[in-house]
Parts: C-alpha cells; sequence; structure tokens
C-alpha cells in the first residue's frame, strides 16, 4: 500500500472510530469490530464488522453509520461494509459471500421502463461468457424481475446453505441470482422503499458468488431508493444506461445519466435498444426515431456502445429463456452484443486505471 492509500485507510479508521461500539462502548475500529479493511487506488474502501452472534440485529444500524461514516471522508468513491455474526465455536466455516471475490461489477440500468433493459442485461452477461469470462447476473429489480423468464429458469429455487447464504443457480453458462427466484411469481410485489432496500443488501451480501471476473446488475427502472443504495453500496466498476431512440425515453436518460454522474459511478456508455427494424428488402425503418440515445451520449460526453436493432430472434428466444447469444451465438444480433460488451469492458480498463503516483525526492 503506497503513502497516498495508507493515509486514506488511516482516516477512513479515525472516522469509524467516532462512532461507538454497541457493547464495549469504545470507538467501532479500536473495538476491534472492524476486519478488512482495503483502500484502493479509485477511492473504492471496503470492511467487515464482526458482530456477537447473539446481539447481530444491534450492528445493523452500526454498519449503516459506518458506511455513511466511511463514504463522507475525502478522497472515497465508493463504500462496501459487510456485516457478518462470530458463528459459534462448533458452527461449520462460513465460505465468503458477497461480491468481495468479483472483479468487475457493471451495473445495466435505464431511467425508464419498458426500454428493454433486462433483455440487454441477460444477453450482455452471456456475451462477456462468450468471451471466456466467469460472469454472473444479479436481477435487482425488485419490482418486475425478468431473469426467471429470459433465463428459463423460472421453476427453479436457490438452496439455502446451513449458514443462511444462497448458492446461485447456473444458467446458460452464468452463475445467476433473482428475486423472481424467492417470491411467487404470482404475487404483486409490493415493496416500501426500506423493504426495496433490504432486498438489495441481501441480493448482494448473501449470495455465494465465489471467483468472477464480471457481475452484471439488471437494475430496476428509474432513479430512486433502490439505484441510490445500490451505487452507494457496490463498488461499481461502471454502468451501461439502455434507451431507445424516443424523446420521452431521452428525457429520463439524461436524469439517469446525472444520476450516475452525482453517485461517481462512471459510466461506461449508451446503448440504443429497439434502434431500428430491418425490412426483407435490407432498409432499416425507424420505428421509434432515428439516433436519438447516441445524440444524448454525444451531448453529455459518454461514450456509445452501439445500436440493438428489433429483431423476431431475438423476442422469441426471450420468450423461449433462451438467450440468443447463448443459443445463437453467429447471430448478427449476438454478434452485436459481443461488440458492446467488449466495448464496455475497454472502457471499464480505461475509465478505472489508477492514478500515477507522484514522488517527490
Amino acid at each position: 500500500m503506497n503513502n497516498q492509500l495508507a493515509d486514506l485507510a488511516e482516516r477512513v479508521k479515525a472516522r469509524l472510530d467516532t462512532i461507538k461500539d454497541p457493547i464495549s462502548g469504545k470507538g467501532l475500529f479500536t473495538s476491534g469490530r472492524v476486519t478488512g479493511l482495503e483502500a484502493r487506488s479509485d477511492g473504492k474502501v471496503s470492511f467487515t464488522i464482526e458482530a456477537p452472534k447473539d446481539v447481530a440485529e444491534l450492528y445493523v444500524p452500526v454498519r449503516d453509520r459506518a458506511e455513511d461514516a466511511a463514504r463522507s471522508v475525502e478522497g472515497v468513491s465508493t463504500v462496501i461494509a459487510v456485516l457478518t455474526a462470530e458463528a459459534a465455536a462448533n458452527a461449520p466455516p462460513k465460505s465468503a459471500g458477497g461480491v468481495a471475490r468479483v472483479k468487475q461489477i457493471i451495473a445495466v440500468a435505464s431511467a425508464k421502463g419498458g426500454v428493454g433493459k433486462s433483455t440487454v442485461a441477460v444477453n450482455l452477461a452471456c456475451a462477456f461468457a462468450s468471451l471466456g469470462m466467469k460472469t454472473g447476473l444479479l436481477d435487482l429489480d425488485v419490482y418486475g424481475p425478468s431473469a426467471p423468464t429470459l433465463l428459463g429458469t423460472g421453476a427453479k429455487k436457490p438452496r439455502m446453505r446451513d449458514d443462511k447464504m444462497l448458492e446461485p443457480l447456473d444458467a446458460h453458462g452464468l452463475k445467476t441470482m433473482s428475486i423472481g427466484y424467492l417470491v411467487d411469481p404470482s404475487s404483486p410485489m409490493i415493496w416500501r422503499g426500506a423493504m426495496a432496500t433490504s432486498a438489495v443488501r441481501q441480493m448482494i451480501d448473501e449470495v455465494v458468488w465465489g471467483d468472477l471476473d464480471v457481475l452484471v446488475l439488471d437494475l430496476p427502472p428509474g432513479t430512486g431508493d433502490v439505484q441510490v443504495t445500490l451505487v452507494q453500496r457496490v463498488p461499481l466498476s461502471g454502468a451501461v444506461i439502455v434507451s431507445t431512440p424516443q424523446e420521452m425515453a431521452l428525457a429520463d436518460v439524461r436524469r439517469g445519466l446525472a444520476m450516475f454522474e452525482k453517485t461517481r459511478a462512471p459510466v461506461l456508455g449508451v446503448v440504443e435498444n429497439m434502434a431500428y427494424f430491418e425490412t426483407p428488402d435490407g432498409k432499416r425503418a425507424h420505428i421509434f426515431g432515428e439516433g436519438g440515445a447516441r445524440r444524448v451520449a454525444a451531448e453529455v460526453g459518454a461514450p456509445f456502445l452501439g445500436e440493438i436493432p428489433i429483431d423476431v430472434a431475438l423476442r422469441e428466444s426471450c420468450d423461449a429463456g433462451a438467450p440468443l447469444v447463448a443459443t445463437q451465438p453467429e447471430h448478427a444480433v449476438s454478434k452485436r452484443f459481443r461488440e458492446i460488451a467488449t466495448a464496455a469492458l475497454a472502457n471499464v480498463a480505461r475509465m478505472n486505471k489508477p492514478a500515477p503516483t507522484i514522488r517527490v525526492k
């Protein structure tokens, strides 16, 4: 750890010590409750709070205050604080859950519903997998989870282990998890803000993802509590914004881009879905307008990742629970998704490049 990172870590420790441990009354860091504190060159900070098993519930609000305290330190961009309970002496060891062993986390977002965000998220994840990356897909759309339908996994349920951690389901070369796996699909999804953000935290912290090269997050549409909680809690490598070309959608895209800018999460680029329909004679019909998402990306200085056309095969594959990229890899639209995935990865490398360290002798 260089001097700058050491200084950042020390300032985070000092800020954590302003929070009192409920048991000892000492500062949270001095009490020994905080372990594994790590500060990275891009301002991402992570640590674990180890609570006594019999009073773990006392530390839920402590974890929240610790996150806020660490985030307030100058130079910190993102904080991930994991709360664990000390296991009994004869309890089986608990494997590391959450996203600690995930190399890159990419959110797929849209500020407006109905633009095909989940279709893009699933096929983008399959595109990463086709490039040889160990890939996961986390469907965080608590109001309308689509992954079980798009992946054909709706009848399956994840296994809960003895340590209360969930094992993701395997589908089409992906490790997958969705709130849709855990609830009755016929029941209405009525979530108040606190319930929704709590569900998101559980899906992040209590799933055993293991070692992944990339985890794709399918966010709910909009810019509300769930989205803000997520981008503040998870060390995002960046976000992909999905839109259609029509002006009604583009106004919401601008709000989505502004949200990520304010939360200091890199925008990897904009994808224009349903960009056009190609007629049998090879002509393109721009049903929802032409080039709108590309123009918005240029206006705000965000990369434009590419266009996805309206395609019957893509729609049929979604309905069948067989992602096009995974089941028809040579299809023209599948190739387009791989091009977008490659461009997004290039932007991850460019935007998350560590700043040079300047030494004065």
